[in-house]
């Protein structure tokens, strides 16, 4: 599916073996379609849906609802529908705007919202009252089919009584801003709102909840992957509390979030419902795919293009320009010793950096990793990394990550652009656009983290 648009990229064709290259990134993005994650995961045979290795009898149904978020949440909600057919009662799922495109037509019962991301927005909020009113009044016939992937805590925005969605911005932003990862803004978004942290379960209840989810978030944690709607929440306001510590907001943030999170540490507020709790007796959640099948995909076609491959990691963290400089150690190494593997040479690391912002400028954390393994890529013969965003989208730019030769850094220098200079700028989008060395792929309408190729021919 992806292959022509990597095949043709004039970056990658200068890169040594650039068609085999183009195979093997369009073979990771293809490995997690959401269709055909879903169908993988979810068939129906005649009256009977199987989920995740469980029946359900649609005849004893009342009503079944497809309600969720996320980035590839349309194709999720194309391919349910199809296997639903008239057994559909109703639904409504909500995607990030421009996430939609290539849908084909819903049911007249399934209804699109699109929303903001990676802030939320109004239209995020307003999809989300318009599923707590679907979810409200189900009984023990009634099943509900919930669609989540990658984006779902920034779209499905739900904030407790007394704090506004403009509180909810500035809370965001703010960590956004100082690198915190998404297990800390999640831990946040938890206990700031109604829908998150099991609260989707909650309204759901007595009906049987299936869950479906396309994993961003490094290991799956459940209650992490859109801040687990429909998931126990082991963490506490404490927790929370404690994130704000960490990065020194509590004075920079809204009166009724520090006051909401002061009452929850006093316990006059109830915590989220944690493991044990019997609503989620009826509850079955099933990872359908994640970034270590996307990278195993990819190495299944390294080997096929006749490279040596390897797995490094599926957990890279940490500041994206220093896991940069870390990426760019191993590729030397391979360069100097053939070790960990020899060439040709083809290593998938998998996760999600960070990036604190200390600039103004443009890019994200895929750009910012790549232009980080610039200076030590410098005058290797016959090696490339290709970073890659597997939703498409890199930061608040249009492209999906970077690619990175050992002539990067001498064509730069020959252009008058310094890498140092934007790094200290948070630049690096501007860097490689001017270079060429851009990945553009549009929104992919899936979402498994970050991907990270390393080749030495």
């Amino acid at each position: 599916m992806w292959l022509p648009l990597f095949s043709q990229h004039e970056a990658l064709k200068a890169v040594p073996w650039g068609l085999k290259v183009a195979r093997i990134l369009s073979a990771a993005l293809d490995a997690v379609e959401p269709k055909a994650a879903i169908s993988r995961h979810m068939q129906r045979q005649g009256e009977f849906l199987l989920a995740g290795g469980k029946e359900y009898d649609l005849r004893q149904n009342q009503r079944v609802l497809i309600v969720g978020a996320g980035k590839a949440g349309a194709p999720m909600a194309e391919r349910t529908a199809e296997l639903l057919g008239n057994s559909l009662t109703g639904g409504l799922v909500i995607v990030k705007g421009g996430h939609n495109s290539d849908l084909q037509a819903l049911p007249d019962q399934l209804r699109l919202v699109e929303a903001g991301h990676p802030i939320p927005d109004r239209r995020g909020m307003a999809g989300a009252e318009q599923i707590a009113q679907l979810l409200a009044n189900l009984n023990e016939n009634d099943l509900v089919i919930c669609l989540i992937s990658g984006g779902g805590s920034s779209l499905l925005v739900s904030p407790v009584p007394g704090i506004s969605l403009t509180d909810l911005q500035t809370l965001t932003s703010a960590l956004l801003a100082n690198g915190a990862n998404i297990n800390e803004i999640n831990t946040l978004r938890k206990h700031l709102e109604q829908l998150k942290g099991g609260g989707l379960a909650r309204l759901a209840r007595p009906a049987s909840l299936v869950t479906l989810i396309l994993s961003d978030v490094v290991g799956d944690p459940l209650d992490v992957i859109a801040s687990g709607p429909t998931v126990p929440d082991p963490t506490t306001f404490g927790d929370a509390w404690s994130v704000l510590e960490r990065y020194n907001l509590l004075d920079q943030n809204p009166a009724s979030i520090i006051q909401h999170l002061q009452r929850g540490c006093l316990g006059e507020l109830p915590d989220t419902p944690k493991p044990g709790d019997p609503l989620f007796d009826q509850v079955q959640n099933v990872i359908i795919g994640n970034n270590r099948q996307a990278a195993v995909a990819a190495l299944h076609q390294a080997k096929a293009e006749g490279l040596h491959s390897m797995l490094l990691t599926t957990y890279l963290q940490g500041e994206a320009r220093q896991a940069g400089r870390f990426l760019a150690a191993i590729v030397r190494q391979v360069v100097a010793s053939g070790e960990p593997i020899p060439r040709p040479a083809c290593i998938v690391t998998g996760g999600e950096t960070t990036v604190s912002l200390t600039g103004n400028g443009l890019g994200g954390r895929n750009q910012e990793l790549a232009l980080g393994a610039v200076v030590d890529l410098a005058g290797l013969e016959g090696v490339a990394m290709i970073t890659l965003a597997t939703d498409g989208e890199d930061g608040p730019t249009d492209a999906a990550g970077a690619i990175v030769t050992g002539r990067t850094f001498e064509l730069a220098q020959e252009m008058g652009l310094e890498p140092a200079h934007f790094l200290a700028r948070n630049d690096a989008y501007q860097f490689f656009d001017r270079m060429g060395c851009l990945i553009r792929t549009g929104p992919t309408q899936t979402n498994v983290t970050d991907l990270a190729f390393l080749f030495a021919f």
